[in-house]
């Protein structure tokens, strides 16, 4: 590409495809509106390009406002602008040598929403046509809802993500309140309340002395979840924020905290009632959205800075995060003994349980194993649901001690 054609000419296409291309992108799920659009086409006529890398980073500047939307404009460009691609497989097609065949790909973060959105314009409305009335037997097949509560976040088009979001609102968390040293007032039964039946008999000159009683109070334990928003999160981060807004909304104790290379409190952020408020105000406050990933580190300014205030009453901690660590796993271990010891559970949510030949080869993941109570997977609509009935602690499934991928693990190694 040479030379750059007049986007205000009338026979120059560019802008329509750029028209085009914003338009996909605010089918696929981003925020993206007229004015963009127009800044778009005066971005590349002023910018130029020379390649498609030139172009990629043109339009990037102008589409992408948060680190969440990252992946579907990648894989909207790689799509919708991929006559380098189309040309490579025609002169493969002409080629002597047979190509080798090869199993197909599994789809990347964002790529069904992408192909759904460019797609949706080609698609037209069947004409009503009175057809016959056929009953059939369905006992024995799956019904979409159950498809879409088994399906992968990653691999869901923006309409199933949306269905999911209102999945996730409607979960139901288990009611898994404890006693604890404060009492409260009751009418009859419990233990004698003997300060307020004294002061009560002070309004009749101690004539009347009725009895006063008191149960101990049950409230649910304080729920502390760490979530990692590191750049291979980057796929789960935001339905993992819906789902943490839910149980917010919810649950009167909760504290939220995200990490990549820092931690930041969400808590207050997570507190508000719009969800899709809520989630922009946790990007605003985050700034190592997609980065890198150090578990070691974020724990230990867990620990330091807010472990004594959140972590009283027999807190359940939450950790979300694929255990992939880049620092020293010492200081992992160490801190993962830490938190462990301070809190009453401590389950780790993995979506790389998602694969059937996961095994803990990592180093970080053999660092925090010995130190957690559950491991789970937290991929899907049925994962968050398998987890909210788990957070009474009443049931523990033999699928998610951690002892069991040890062992795994040391066979593998014996072997």
């Amino acid at each position: 590409m040479d030379e750059l054609p007049d986007i205000a000419d009338s026979t120059g296409r560019l802008a329509d495809n750029v028209a085009f291309f914003a338009r996909t992108l605010r089918k696929a799920g981003m925020a993206v509106g007229p004015a963009a659009t127009l800044t778009a086409i005066e971005a590349v006529k002023a910018a130029g390009f020379s390649s498609r890398e030139d172009l990629f980073w043109t339009l990037h500047a102008v589409f992408v406002n948060r680190r969440e939307d990252e992946a579907v404009f990648t894989e909207a460009f790689r799509v919708f602008w991929r006559s380098r691609e189309l040309v490579e497989k025609m002169i493969a097609m002409f080629s002597s040598k047979t190509p080798r065949e090869s199993p197909p790909a599994k789809p990347r973060p964002g790529e069904t929403r992408v192909n759904d959105a460019l797609a949706e314009g080609a698609r037209r409305e069947p004409r009503q046509v009175d057809k016959p009335t056929l009953e059939i037997d369905a006992r024995m097949t799956v019904s979409r809802d159950e498809v879409l509560r088994r399906k992968d976040f990653a691999q869901m088009t923006a309409a199933e993500l949306a269905r999911a979001r209102q999945a996730i609102a409607r979960l139901e968390l288990p009611d898994d309140r404890v006693a604890t040293r404060r009492f409260r007032a009751v009418p009859s039964g419990g233990r004698i309340d003997q300060r307020r039946m004294l002061r009560a008999s002070l309004r009749t000159g101690g004539d009347l002395i009725l009895p006063k009683f008191r149960s101990q109070r049950r409230e649910h334990p304080p729920l502390v979840v760490l979530a990692d928003i590191s750049g291979s999160m980057s796929a789960y981060s935001r339905i993992f924020l819906h789902f943490l807004h839910a149980v917010t909304a919810r649950r009167r104790r909760v504290h939220t905290f995200l990490f990549g290379t820092r931690l930041t409190n969400v808590t207050r952020e997570l507190a508000h009632r719009d969800p899709d408020a809520a989630l922009d105000r946790c990007a605003e406050a985050v700034a190592d959205w997609s980065g890198g990933t150090r578990i070691g580190a974020a724990i230990e300014a867990f620990n330091r800075r807010w472990s004594r205030r959140v972590l009283s009453g027999g807190a359940v901690v939450l950790l979300i995060t694929d255990g992939l660590e880049r620092d020293d796993t010492l200081v992992l271990e160490r801190e993962m003994d830490r938190l462990h010891r301070s809190c009453r559970r401590l389950v780790w949510l993995n979506p790389l349980l998602r694969f059937e030949g996961f095994a803990a080869r990592a180093k970080g993941v053999r660092a925090m194993l010995p130190h957690v109570d559950e491991f789970r997977p937290v991929h899907s609509l049925e994962a968050m649901a398998d987890l909210c009935t788990a957070l009474d602690g009443r049931t523990t499934p033999a699928r998610t001690d951690p002892r069991r991928w040890l062992a795994d693990d040391a066979a593998d190694r014996a072997a």
